[in-house]
């Protein structure tokens, strides 16, 4: 017989070091983002040193630890009696014998924050719909998970540099700067912005600036210089000839289309 859905979930704080009295083990599967400080976590087979961002998702039964290195608080997940489709979900991220580790970059781990913390203000009021709230608000969480996480370390270097993109759509795409932080040569960064972007550093912004005029015309009322401004084109024009040749439209009709819709 299938057991219940049951998740348990809560942000844990400490001002000092701490640490776990000793290896544990449960039988839920457990998913722990570092959201601040430094931290440890150890298991069998193997120890890892975390940073903000670090994501650990531990099976059922593998025993572990952790420690907290000064000011540090983590956001912890337990799932057990998970449906088919969060499973299989899950399987795309958990390795079914071993912990597995990877990390959300700065903009994403805020975001993976403000997202779990809604979710606990959810799980805390009376809810008509328990059971479905419960198994909606965990499949947005693991898929955002799914969507977000790199599990190569040297790709924390690039998601850097594509954070800096995010925040600075105003600007231009600057590799000789970005490969200088990355401590890689331009050929090496864009190299790797590309295998694991799967595009170029400008395609990337060119994306994002996309996303970003989108959600800008769709939940807003800005003036649509106003928008063309934020994301980087100091010409109404040029933006609107950008937008219809990705688009098939006008900004100011696609915005007419999502309204009528």
């Amino acid at each position: 017989m299938q057991t219940e859905f049951q998740i348990r979930s809560f942000i844990g704080s400490n001002d000092k070091d701490w640490q776990d009295p000793g290896f544990h083990s449960h039988i839920t599967l457990e998913i722990s983002i570092l959201l601040e400080g430094q931290g440890v976590f150890e298991w069998e087979n193997g120890k890892e040193m975390l940073e903000a961002g670090h994501v650990i998702l531990i099976p059922s039964l593998v025993s572990h630890r952790f420690e907290g290195i000064g000011r540090s608080r983590y956001g912890v997940i337990h799932l057990e009696g998970m449906p088919t489709r969060m499973t299989e979900l899950l399987q795309m991220l958990v390795n079914e014998k071993n912990p597995t580790l990877f990390a959300l970059s700065r903009l994403d781990k805020d975001r993976f924050e403000k997202l779990f913390r809604e979710w606990l203000r959810i799980k805390a009021s009376q809810l008509k719909e328990k059971s479905w709230n419960y198994i909606s608000w965990t499949e947005v969480m693991v898929l955002f998970l799914l969507e977000h996480s790199q599990k190569d370390q040297q790709a924390l270097t690039i998601t850097k540099a594509a954070d800096y993109i995010r925040e600075n759509l105003q600007q231009g795409v600057q590799i000789s700067g970005m490969a200088v932080l990355a401590g890689l040569s331009e050929a090496g960064f864009r190299r790797l912005f590309e295998q694991i972007y799967h595009m170029s550093p400008k395609q990337y912004q060119q994306q994002c600036r996309m996303a970003e005029a989108k959600w800008l015309l769709s939940s807003s009322n800005k003036d649509i210089m106003e928008i063309a401004d934020q994301i980087g084109f100091n010409r109404l024009h040029s933006f609107s000839q950008w937008f219809k040749q990705t688009e098939g439209v006008s900004p100011s009709e696609w915005r007419k289309m999502q309204r009528r819709g």
